[in-house]
């Protein structure tokens, strides 16, 4: 099943990518300690700002740019070594147990969200030594790829995400985005932008298994001159809004509605979508390097007129190219509200860009 794009078109575009290790090669200053303690891929060096993800460590806004998931004692950060290969339209992932030999081959019956390409692991191994079947764990993951290229032809941004549903609480799994080369920042007074697209991601859960897939449309508006520039961070604002939302379950049949229907057991509401996630707008969310973090969160109004809480979380992201053309990253959205003792978690990647609004004839 194919959502958006289809999956022969989407493979012909990877394969013009290029052959790939799209995440394996270092950037530039590709070392580092987050400031929370959690370590870069390569190690060294103090991150250049609080609360990035671990990776490149010194960056300036002519370099490229690499981020992952930070580990923790929950299984998150643990998948390593992202690789694409075009010849055969797979995904190599390393870290993660009971996900065949680490080779991600293109998802069926879900090929593709979108502009995006979903992958899955295999789902029987043979025992070495005796050839006894021994069944895998589920594992998925999604990989999206800038339309837009470099002089060399390698895509100017690029993300992944792994998840898998076979755990009571959250599984291994993880995140990463890349820029791969510099950015040039707008300075002028009163400059704004607006970049569009569309979101994928998986839903895993914490107190229960299972795991689905999300789309949705994400907007994000950016005030280049305003906030003004705090200590070395630019200030500048930045609002956004993930909107048409949508839940499909492995097979690829909606369940938004069914999910929707748990809101409203567990809420006394009356919804009849997702509610939209909204960006938290606020100073200090986008450096001169043009890495983007802060926190996004979603809410609705119950049935007694009371306003309910549905996801937090965060966002992390870069923007990229001459003219600051388009941005990639990944959020990660928690809620409580569908279930009792159960956590949702969706985390989304998405590479959005700053277009003209077509012209109808």
């Amino acid at each position: 099943m194919k959502f958006g794009t289809s999956a022969l078109a989407l493979c012909a575009f990877l394969a013009a990518c290029g052959d790939g290790t799209p995440f394996n090669g270092e950037t530039e200053a590709d070392t580092g300690t987050g400031t929370d303690g959690s370590t870069g891929e390569d190690g060294g060096a103090t991150l250049s700002r609080e609360g990035l993800p671990p990776g490149t460590a010194s960056p300036t806004p002519d370099d490229g740019i690499r981020r992952s998931e930070p580990e923790d004692d929950n299984g998150n950060g643990e998948a390593k070594d992202f690789a694409y290969n075009s010849e055969d339209d797979t995904f190599t992932i390393d870290g993660l147990a009971f996900d065949g030999d680490n080779v991600y081959t293109r998802g069926d019956p879900v090929s593709s969200l979108g502009p995006y390409a979903v992958y899955e692991g295999a789902e029987v191994v043979a025992d070495s030594q005796t050839g006894q079947p021994i069944n895998q764990f589920t594992h998925s993951a999604i990989y999206g790829v800038s339309k837009n290229v470099d002089a060399s032809g390698t895509p100017k941004t690029q993300f992944a995400i792994v998840r898998t549903g076979q755990y009571q609480n959250y599984g291994f799994g993880g995140f990463i985005y890349k820029r791969e080369n510099g950015v040039t920042l707008e300075t002028a007074n009163g400059a704004q932008g607006i970049y569009s697209g569309s979101t994928a991601g998986i839903r895993d859960f914490q107190g229960a298994g299972g795991m689905q897939y999300t789309t949705g449309t994400l907007t994000v508006q950016v005030d280049f001159g305003d906030f003004n520039d705090q200590g070395g961070v630019v200030g500048d604002g930045v609002s956004g809004s993930l909107t048409n939302r949508r839940i499909y379950d492995v097979n690829g049949r909606d369940v938004t509605s069914d999910v929707v229907a748990n809101i409203n057991t567990e809420n006394d509401s009356s919804l009849t979508s997702l509610p939209a996630a909204l960006f938290e707008v606020g100073p200090g969310v986008l450096d001169a390097n043009g890495e983007i973090i802060g926190s996004i969160n979603s809410s609705f109004v119950n049935n007694e007129g009371d306003k309910v809480a549905y996801e937090s979380g965060n966002y992390y992201a870069v923007m990229a190219g001459d003219d600051s053309q388009e941005i990639v990253g990944v959020l990660v959205l928690e809620n409580a509200a569908e279930a009792q003792g159960v956590t949702a978690r969706d985390t989304s990647g998405f590479i959005i860009y700053r277009e003209p609004t077509p012209v109808t004839p």
